[in-house]
């Protein structure tokens, strides 16, 4: 049966009152809803996504005192936080409360709770009249959607609902910050920056996962954001991509290339600020570090629909959204 669509965000909130799954639009990406509350309901998250069961959740509320009901207790510097910046692409990962299901937060003691700056979302979440556990709205490791287009595409029939509104505004996920630690820790880069969030709390600094360690964010762990071709970073233009190259030397590329020689071949995409010299078969230029992010999983979307096989992807500067932008490419190059 396929996927029932609407507008209406009271009707697709009766959806999750009745223990369903609902897509709906935030200003970062589509994210895919159940009630936090209901561990049936949040494992139907898992099973239409096939994402594994380590990844853990994030709780989107529409109002603060439903914070109250998600954490335990709410520490000094996520309450700067808090007055700082919410609503806001912004999660921050607290002391859970003990009525809040383990299988939303894989197994961890804490829990990563967000409020949307969405028009549309906070309408949805207020209706639903309880905190609503949410990933992307996306097959595990395929691109974020930016687009209700995007989520019937890979999980209609899969879900109960979409809440169709616009693009997304930003276009990657919201910035992660542990606040259960003395200082906070950035897990995942998003549109709210390092240097942003040092202006609230100067001792926040920048984390990473170690190998072997619990994932302590969504997007740590598991591939992320990748398209069915291969991804390709590049920092210099002054080059020729072949897809078929061997390579040779005393560094190793991690598909970035900065100045080896290579062609382009027929089936290559190009996404980045500059106009490439060599011809692509499908090419998007951006006009800011912004659109890049905004259009970067739409654009990996399309190539998987024209057939290309590699896209090659400008690296930007690692500073405010570029930091963000760098880290899904990454990912995706993995």
């Amino acid at each position: 049966m396929d996927t029932f669509l609407t507008k209406n965000p009271a009707a697709a909130a009766e959806f999750v009152k009745r223990g369903g799954v609902v897509a709906f639009p935030t200003e970062t990406v589509y994210g895919l809803g159940a009630n936090v509350f209901d561990a049936a309901a949040v494992a139907k998250i898992f099973e239409a996504k096939r994402r594994p069961a380590d990844n853990p959740l994030i709780a989107h509320v529409g109002s603060l005192d439903q914070i109250g009901r998600l954490a335990r207790e709410i520490p000094p510097a996520a309450e700067k936080f808090i007055a700082a910046f919410f609503p806001a692409p912004l999660t921050l990962v607290l002391p859970k409360a003990e009525k809040v299901p383990l299988a939303a937060t894989a197994g961890l003691a804490t829990i990563g709770v967000r409020m949307p700056r969405h028009p549309l979302a906070q309408e949805f979440l207020r209706a639903c009249e309880t905190p609503v556990v949410a990933p992307s709205a996306n097959l595990s490791g395929r691109p974020s959607p930016t687009a209700w287009e995007a989520v019937f595409e890979d999980l209609n029939g899969r879900i109960d609902c979409i809440l169709q509104g616009a693009a997304t505004e930003i276009g990657l996920e919201s910035t992660v910050v542990d606040c259960t630690t003395d200082a906070p820790l950035v897990l995942r880069a998003g549109a709210v920056s390092l240097e942003q969030l040092r202006e609230i709390v100067p001792a926040t600094r920048n984390y990473r996962v170690r190998p072997g360690e619990v994932a302590r964010s969504p997007g740590l762990r598991h591939r992320h954001y990748s398209p069915r071709a291969k991804v390709i970073l590049i920092s210099d233009f002054g080059f020729r991509i072949s897809d078929s190259s061997g390579f040779i030397g005393l560094r190793e590329p991690e598909n970035l290339i900065s100045d080896f020689g290579f062609r382009i071949s027929d089936s290559s995409g190009f996404i980045g600020l500059r106009e490439p010299e060599q011809k692509f078969a499908l090419t998007r230029v951006c006009g800011s570090v912004a659109e890049y992010a905004h259009e970067v999983f739409a654009f990996f979307r399309e190539c998987d629909h024209r057939g290309i096989a590699t896209i090659y992807c400008e690296t930007v500067d690692e500073s405010g959204l570029g930091a963000a932008l760098m880290d899904r490419l990454r990912r995706a190059a993995e």
